[in-house]
């Protein structure tokens, strides 16, 4: 971009549906101190003449300005997300509930994270204004319930990007849900403590395992930093209805 004659260089969080090479972070503490240098960056363009790249105002379909407020605004989202994770609690197994969640799906199956950026680029596809930039727990896959019984965590049946434009949409309901850190294939070990909460709590689970990731190889290159959520849906037994409807 170019401001009034000088050039401004804006850092984004990259994804891996970004067009344009980007420099990754060495850690999230940069991506975190950005935050003071956005809120700066925010206060300079507010009176700032813009001039974007005739191909992006194209691809866009907005004006500069408004391809400038909306770069504002998913940059401050991207760091928010990333906030958030850092906040997440770890290893614990939670029942949350939410509301019916819009978004696009693509039923897809695949194997390979290389196979999920492929199809997560099909999906970017619906709604180009707005999902050029995400914040990365807005995207996620769907483990059939029944390979994540048997220790089957590699067989995916398809992706989904949360978005409020979606012509999808997640169930309503409550779901248990748990973080780890480190690499986002440890299910094998942390799918078992959503197992134990269920049936400690008599709980039926439901549906597919959802894989959320809130933080990856694409907003940090230190594994340990990465950060996976699972969430899968959870109703009281039966059994469990007939007693408390006895009391």
């Amino acid at each position: 971009y170019t401001y009034d004659g000088n050039k401004i260089e804006i850092s984004i969080l990259p994804s891996v549906l970004d067009i344009n090479p980007v420099v990754y972070p060495n850690s999230l503490k940069d991506i975190l101190r950005r935050r003071k240098i956005e809120s700066s960056v925010q206060r300079k363009l507010g009176h700032k003449k813009l001039v974007v790249d005739p191909d992006m105002e194209k691809d866009m379909e907005q004006t500069p300005e408004e391809a400038l407020e909306k770069l504002k605004e998913n940059v401050s989202e991207r760091l928010s997300t990333l906030e958030k994770a850092t906040r997440q609690p770890l290893d614990t197994v939670i029942l949350k509930h939410f509301p019916k969640r819009k978004c696009h799906i693509l039923n897809h199956l695949y194997h390979t994270d290389e196979e999920m950026d492929m199809l997560i680029k099909q999906l970017m596809n619906k709604d180009k204004n707005h999902l050029y930039i995400i914040g990365n727990n807005r995207i996620g896959s769907f483990l059939p319930l029944e390979d994540a019984t048997q220790n089957r965590f590699g067989n995916y049946a398809g992706v989904f990007i949360i978005d409020p434009n979606g012509t999808d949409e997640l169930d309503e309901g409550d779901y248990l849900s748990v973080c780890y850190q480190g690499n986002s294939h440890q299910h094998k070990s942390y799918f078992p403590m959503i197992q134990e909460y269920a049936d400690k709590h008599h709980l039926i689970l439901s549906g597919d395992l959802l894989e959320f990731l809130w933080i990856d190889i694409h907003q940090s290159a230190n594994y340990g930093e990465h950060i996976t959520e699972l969430q899968i849906k959870a109703e009281a037994s039966k059994n469990t209805e007939r007693a408390c409807s006895k009391l």
